[in-house]
């Protein structure tokens, strides 16, 4: 099995607010992030597919393409963005990253062909802070 990553980088903004709960009870929970002003990042998004390479280029899938896809699927819908208000696929749930690498994971899916298989999701918020999911 050969594991393949692109690294790709995107900015957004978001707040993590839970609408059931108090003003109070967001900032006890959310802290600074729960900002009605927002605040940003500047991600890092590591996409990892797995497979076998194919016999005759020798390459388990063609990166030109997979970055169209990500391009496509997820940066264009992402960059620049307000996560909480101008994203389709995050409405109507918290927009923490665990839960932003999930609809990624979903918007990307999808769209690969059967011969590769999404193996990871990797998500930089900040330097330290990451999430990894594998799907499922």
């Amino acid at each position: 099995m050969v594991y393949l990553t692109r690294v790709e980088h995107f900015n957004a903004a978001h707040k993590l607010y839970n609408p059931a709960w108090s003003k109070e009870k967001n900032e006890q929970v959310f802290g600074k992030c729960a900002n009605e002003h927002w605040h940003g990042h500047n991600y890092e998004l590591l996409v990892t597919i797995k497979g076998k390479p194919d016999p005759d280029t020798g390459f388990l899938y063609d990166v030109k393409q997979l970055s169209k896809l990500i391009q496509q699927h997820v940066l264009d819908k992402l960059d620049h963005k307000n996560l909480n208000m101008d994203v389709d696929f995050m409405q109507g749930q918290l927009c923490s990253t665990e839960n932003l690498a999930i609809a990624i994971w979903q918007q990307l899916q999808p769209h690969l062909p059967q011969t590769v298989k999404l193996h990871c999701i990797k998500l930089y918020e900040t330097p330290r802070i990451f999430v990894e999911y594998f799907g499922g």
